[in-house]
């Protein structure tokens, strides 16, 4: 499987986000009247948009984005080796700014590709859609528009995992289990990273959660392609 991606031309990447303010009650009269009407769509009849704002974060209009981790695959001698770097910080616009310069450097050629699980349905258009937001120009990349399907070079492994079934949402801890692969929630899930930030700021356990996911990411897409599992020891965190 995937005989045609070469490895050293993926970035394998995952985001974090929360919602743009720090609860409902920050939001100006502008701001919760939209959301209100988002919110139509996600509460149960017993519940208020105050009471759903938590899920706000997943939203690239109402959310933004704290964290930003991407991973390269390379080779030392004969051994395989991942190496992770991460954009993260209280200031969106900044850690943008070092993910577009790098895909700007690094990843501007057809032959180049982005992989995430489910990043067709969140990371890919959410980051693509913060860019804009804090007036940046789109990276070659995620610059979809007028291109053909065939021509976005984007590698989803839920959809991969699919394969033309469309009834199920699989999730990377699931897949991890399956595979055998260590668990990446091992610490904290998705669900909690809203609390973390808002309430603990702790802006290092969200990184480490996000390294872990794609290192499994990393390991589900060698999976794939039935290769070996990364080596503990060839896996280097940059600073």
């Amino acid at each position: 499987m995937l005989e045609h991606l070469k490895l050293e031309n993926i970035l394998v990447l995952d985001i974090e986000t929360v919602p743009a303010a720090p609860d409902y009650k920050s939001l100006d009269d502008r701001w919760k009247g939209l959301w209100d009407k988002k919110a139509k769509f996600l509460v149960n009849e017993d519940q208020t948009p105050e009471e759903v704002y938590d899920r706000a974060g997943i939203y690239a209009e109402f959310g933004r984005i704290v964290c930003i981790s991407v991973g390269v695959f390379y080779h030392q001698g004969a051994d395989r080796h991942f190496k992770i770097k991460s954009y993260y910080g209280h200031d969106e616009k900044e850690l943008l700014i070092g993910f577009c310069n790098l895909l700007n450097t690094n990843f501007t050629s057809p032959q180049k590709a982005l992989c995430g699980h489910n990043g067709k349905e969140f990371d890919f258009p959410f980051l693509a859609r913060r860019i804009l937001t804090n007036g940046l120009k789109l990276p070659y990349l995620l610059n979809t528009a007028g291109k053909k399907p065939w021509e976005v070079n984007h590698v989803d492994t839920m959809q991969l995992w699919k394969f033309g079934d469309f009834k199920s949402y699989t999730s990377l801890d699931l897949l991890a289990a399956l595979f055998d692969i260590p668990t990446p929630k091992d610490d904290i899930d998705g669900s909690q990273v809203y609390g973390i930030y808002y309430e603990e700021n702790d802006l290092e356990r969200i990184r480490i959660y996000c390294q872990k996911d794609i290192t499994t990411l990393a390991n589900i897409l060698l999976r794939f392609k039935g290769m070996p599992l990364l080596a503990d020891d060839h896996i280097h965190v940059a600073n």
